[in-house]
């Protein structure tokens, strides 16, 4: 029987895994995130983005690039945070109700956020259900979509219904798009500004830059006001800035990105089918299989020096981002087929 170490709350950790594997070989690949496997190519920073803090102008330019990229239709709906996972943490006390209701099995850190600032989360997995309790008054109601780590989606037009029926009664819609930028019709920004919806956006997945630390809240005024006064002055650094408005406004490196992430996920799911192993979903950064074997090949997998995303709650699952090179696309089809000759 496999017995699984210690694993991260989250993806990556890679050396924190592989402590429990000394002998499996190196460099280790990590597959254990949704992060794209092509950083986007920001060049050379200068000393000055290192040694100073950011101008006002700089930040205004940050802002109205996400505007742009993300659909919304004024710079005061838009908040830049230092990556997302911030933003999530301090959404509890931007919105400040008691009950939530997470639509699961999703992202780990939307409960735990709720959870450590005092509030009773309630995770609900069937869609129906979610909407049922999310549109009961002084509710906050959490969904990704697309969803990590099904891949699930939803009618962007059925969402909007929904944070209708949020405002009728006084309860709010926080949806997760932190995989959306890859994926066609299915993004509710352009609804924006509605008072009872807030969406979060992230840099680093998209760009392949999560040491950058930048993401985005979209939201009413109002509510966009508040998150700002919790981050105080100079929430993202100069740095960050530079290469987030380079990056943002490149519109048709991303159009390439998204034909290349088809290509390889495509390549991947031939793989799968070719091994006998389930795929349940996916987006265009990951994709999550399912198994009675998950453990097992999770395992084996790391022996090759091949880190994936296990889940010690659903150990029948396992899911896998997407290799960098062919060195590593080559290394994980002979994993495949060590582990089944």
């Amino acid at each position: 029987m496999t017995v699984l170490p210690e694993i991260p709350e989250h993806g990556g950790q890679v050396e924190l895994v592989m402590r429990a594997f000394p002998e499996a070989p190196e460099p280790f690949i990590d597959l254990s995130t949704g992060i794209s496997p092509y950083p986007y190519p920001f060049g050379k920073l200068q000393q000055t983005d290192l040694v100073r803090l950011p101008e006002q102008g700089e930040e205004e330019r940050l802002i109205d690039a996400a505007m742009q990229a993300y659909g919304v239709q004024s710079p005061k709906l838009v908040v830049a945070g230092p990556g997302t996972q911030l933003l999530i943490s301090l959404l509890p006390y931007v919105l400040k109700s008691r009950q939530v209701i997470v639509l699961g099995p999703t992202y780990s850190g939307h409960a735990t956020a709720w959870r450590n600032a005092g509030s009773d989360v309630h995770t609900v997995s069937e869609i129906e259900r979610f909407r049922e309790e999310t549109a009961r008054p002084g509710r906050v109601g959490i969904l990704c979509n697309p969803n990590n780590p099904d891949g699930r989606r939803h009618d962007p037009l059925a969402l909007l219904a929904l944070a209708e029926r949020c405002e009728r009664v006084g309860s709010h819609l926080i949806i997760d798009e932190a995989y959306a930028d890859f994926e066609n019709h299915i993004s509710v920004t352009s609804y924006l500004p509605h008072p009872a919806l807030s969406v979060l956006r992230s840099f680093g997945k998209t760009y392949g830059l999560p040491g950058v630390r930048l993401g985005f809240l979209l939201t009413a005024e109002t509510l966009a006001e508040r998150m700002r006064s919790m981050l105080g002055a100079w929430a993202v650094g100069t740095a960050a800035i530079t290469i987030g408005c380079k990056a943002l406004n490149d519109r048709e490196w991303l159009d390439q990105q998204k034909m290349k992430l088809v290509c390889d996920m495509q390549r991947f799911l031939i793989l799968c089918r070719k091994m006998d192993i389930s795929v349940v979903g996916h987006t265009s950064l990951f994709a999550l299989a399912r198994s009675n074997e998950a453990l097992d090949l999770w395992s084996h997998l790391c022996k090759q020096g091949i880190v994936t995303r296990s889940f010690s709650e659903r150990l029948t699952d396992i899911r896998f981002g997407l290799p960098r090179s062919e060195a590593g696309w080559q290394r994980l089809e002979h994993a495949f087929k060590t582990w089944r000759p």
